[in-house]
């Protein structure tokens, strides 16, 4: 990381939690590339969860990738990931380099419209190392995002660019909840891409 990219480095949150927002880290041609090339060879798969006992199938798809093909089980499903794709080991040296941290999984997550998004969670999965950062990388559509403290309920939005970088970690999960909320006003795809460590 240079000094520019320190000056624009900030951390989002009030308290209780540190989230930098790294703002856009890819340039047009990268967001363009990587864009194209996710779209058209990723192994997309409709989401499946199990809540309160029923199993769902969201209209966004989402895939799992890994250094091995280790599980992961998250909203009761349990997933096995895909091998790293050449394209997503670029991308994870980028952000590795960009973050100052390691990461050994993704999970993407392609949104088709503004119509689509993620209601408010907290990734507190198991075999997620833990408060290990996640780092957020958009491509396509922007979008809103979301935090809300678990506690006195305050929210933080930001507006996620276009080849942009938010790296959530040391305490974010524990406290707070963050989502993607659905607008009428956003018409093209979104990916996203959250790079994470799982505790083999």
């Amino acid at each position: 990381m240079d000094l520019f990219s320190l000056e624009k480095i900030k951390n989002i949150l009030p308290f209780d939690g540190m989230t930098n927002y790294h703002g856009i880290v890819l340039n047009k041609n990268q967001c363009d590339f990587y864009y194209q090339i996710l779209m058209d060879t990723i192994l997309w798969k409709n989401d499946e969860a199990i809540i309160f006992g029923k199993k769902i199938i969201t209209k966004r798809k989402v895939a799992w990738y890994g250094i091995s093909e280790f599980s992961y089980k998250y909203s009761g499903v349990t997933k096995t990931a895909n091998i790293f794709t050449d394209e997503l080991l670029e991308l994870k040296e980028i952000i590795e380099k960009e973050s100052g941290e390691t990461y050994n999984s993704c999970l993407l997550n392609l949104y088709h419209s503004g119509e689509e998004g993620m209601a408010y969670h907290s990734d507190g999965e198991k075999l997620l190392k833990k408060d290990g950062a996640i780092a957020s990388v958009s491509l396509g559509a922007e979008r809103k995002f979301s935090f809300k403290h678990k506690e006195n309920k305050q929210r933080i939005d930001i507006i996620l660019e276009r080849g942009s970088l938010l790296v959530m970690k040391k305490g974010t999960q524990t406290n707070w909840l963050h989502r993607l909320p659905p607008t009428k006003k956003v018409n093209s795809p979104r990916i996203n891409l959250t790079f994470r460590t799982i505790e083999l």
